[in-house]
């Protein structure tokens, strides 16, 4: 047979198990598609699918279904993603254009990608692994204080005011902080955060003795934004999704939402971030390492400043997923929180 007629008939069977969640038979085949073949063709077709092991009967006499190797098969072989809607774009757009801050941007976009696709959507914090130090502020407050602002790839912003035990409303004062926070930024603007912070510490045997006193509390406030344990987030949203699909799952989705209450594993699958902000990452079924999710899909792509990926979002629902779909609305809204970071980085 034509492996062309075939990855047809496969396509299919897809395109009819995701839309009706019934068992798909040769005659509703040639009824729904034009394949231009005789049913006892397409009877022939699926036999040779099912011995590729790309989709099986889930009961005697029924029509098949696809596998987890169908489903990837049929990812695999997509030539294009579907573009979103107009007003899908434009509802994108309206939901996130409002966002004052990360913690609203991150929330915004897992309300949105859930409503989006009816699935249980996660979002990752930029990774503090991942982040970079944009630029840092200082700005005198009166009398011996200082505010030290820092700045993050992310549009991310800390703020610490610290005493200095030095007035800076003076020439010489000014003079300093202008010098200090010069030098901070030539040796710490660009540079991950780790890194960032040994740097700061070297920068204060530069200075003379008399005015170390001045840069040890902005050094250790700056250490305290940059290297303090912070643990690594995902949100989620959308969970009662998974009870719309219930029929999906063999068993039931409690292992599902037990596994979903491990953010570390979650973690764990975000961990495999690819440096190409378009590459829309799919894992099905049993491609996931963690047993809970073994009936599920997870859909995901990284998003940055930019083109910069500092974390990932997606989407986790059953495998039988209208996969050009979700990708879609996974790859667009990422790509729209990008922009707001790129263009809170650069103001």
């Amino acid at each position: 047979m034509s492996e062309d007629r075939r990855l047809h008939v496969l396509r299919a069977i897809v395109q009819d198990y995701v839309h009706t969640s019934e068992p798909v038979g040769s005659k509703a085949l040639v009824e729904r598609h034009q394949l231009g073949v005789s049913a006892a063709t397409v009877r022939n077709d699926m036999a040779l699918l099912e011995e590729e092991g790309l989709i099986h009967a889930p009961h005697t006499s029924a029509g098949r279904v696809p596998t987890d190797l169908g489903y990837r098969v049929f990812v695999d072989r997509l030539s294009e993603v579907k573009p979103l809607s107009r007003g899908e774009r434009t509802a994108i757009t309206q939901f996130l254009q409002g966002a004052v801050d990360l913690d609203d941007i991150v929330d915004r976009t897992v309300r949105l990608l859930a409503s989006l696709t009816r699935q249980v959507a996660v979002v990752q914090y930029p990774s503090l692994t991942r982040s970079t130090v944009r630029h840092i502020e200082l700005v005198p407050v009166g009398g011996t204080r200082v505010m030290v602002v820092l700045i993050v790839n992310t549009g991310r912003v800390e703020q610490r005011i610290v005493d200095t035990g030095r007035e800076l409303a003076t020439l010489d004062g000014e003079a300093l902080v202008a010098s200090v926070r010069t030098r901070m930024n030539e040796v710490a603007a660009g540079v991950p955060f780790r890194v960032a912070a040994t740097s700061l510490r070297t920068l204060v045997e530069e200075f003379p003795e008399a005015d170390r006193h001045v840069l040890e509390p902005v050094v250790t406030a700056l250490e305290e934004a940059l290297v303090e344990e912070r643990e690594e987030r995902v949100v989620l949203a959308g969970q009662s999704n998974l009870a719309r699909s219930r029929a999906d799952f063999p068993r039931s989705i409690g292992p599902i939402l037990e596994a979903l209450e491990e953010h570390v594993v979650l973690l764990r699958l975000f961990g495999e971030l690819s440096d190409d902000p378009e590459l829309v990452s799919v894992r099905i079924g049993h491609e996931n390492p963690v047993s809970g999710l073994q009936s599920t899909s997870l859909v995901s792509v990284g998003y940055g400043a930019g083109s910069e990926p500092v974390a990932s979002l997606g989407v986790l629902g059953p495998t039988r997923m209208d996969y050009p779909t979700t990708m879609a609305a996974v790859r667009a809204v990422a790509r729209y929180v990008s922009d707001i970071l790129g263009d809170a980085r650069s103001n």
